[in-house]
């Protein structure tokens, strides 16, 4: 299923739906950052996706990037949460999204580095790579706050 991700775009559709997501930025000990070239958009991101009723948001963010990544990760914080409602998502069976996203540093315990279904390529990139990476503005976003290493979560 294709998607389309509008930012503050008079043209986007209206949203039919609200999802809850997690996302998780995983660094590893050299400092670069886990992403994922998505199948449905081609863009690069980081791991997350949906809720699930039996999940709690941590355990979102974690179970993700196991299905996404094949890594097994440890929460160990919070870079903020992304509730911006001029971020729409519309997706090609109809469904058209206002993601609320709460964006977690996580750290690898485990796993071996897979692809799923949801990513054709997977990739540890450094910092200073990441301008050259086509990528939505909201990931860049989370990203940007990530790599401040702010004091506290941003909230927005």
């Amino acid at each position: 299923m294709a998607r389309t991700e509008y930012y503050d775009d008079p043209q986007a559709p209206e949203p039919n739906s609200l999802v809850v997501a997690a996302s998780a930025v995983v660094a590893d000990d050299r400092g670069r950052v886990l992403l994922q070239k998505r199948s449905d958009s081609g863009l690069w991101a980081l791991p997350g996706g949906g809720m699930e009723m039996t999940d709690s948001l941590p355990g979102t963010a974690v179970r993700e990037v196991k299905e996404e990544t094949g890594l097994d990760v440890e929460i160990t914080g919070l870079v903020g949460t992304y509730t911006d409602p001029r971020h729409v998502i519309a997706y090609s069976d109809g469904e058209v999204r206002r993601q609320f996203n709460v964006c977690f540093r996580a750290r690898l315990v485990g796993g071996v580095l897979a692809i799923s279904d949801e990513s054709l390529e997977l990739r540890w990139v450094a910092p200073e790579e990441l301008e050259g990476l086509p990528m939505h503005h909201t990931q860049r976003l989370r990203l940007a706050h990530f790599l401040e290493d702010r004091p506290t979560p941003y909230l927005g």
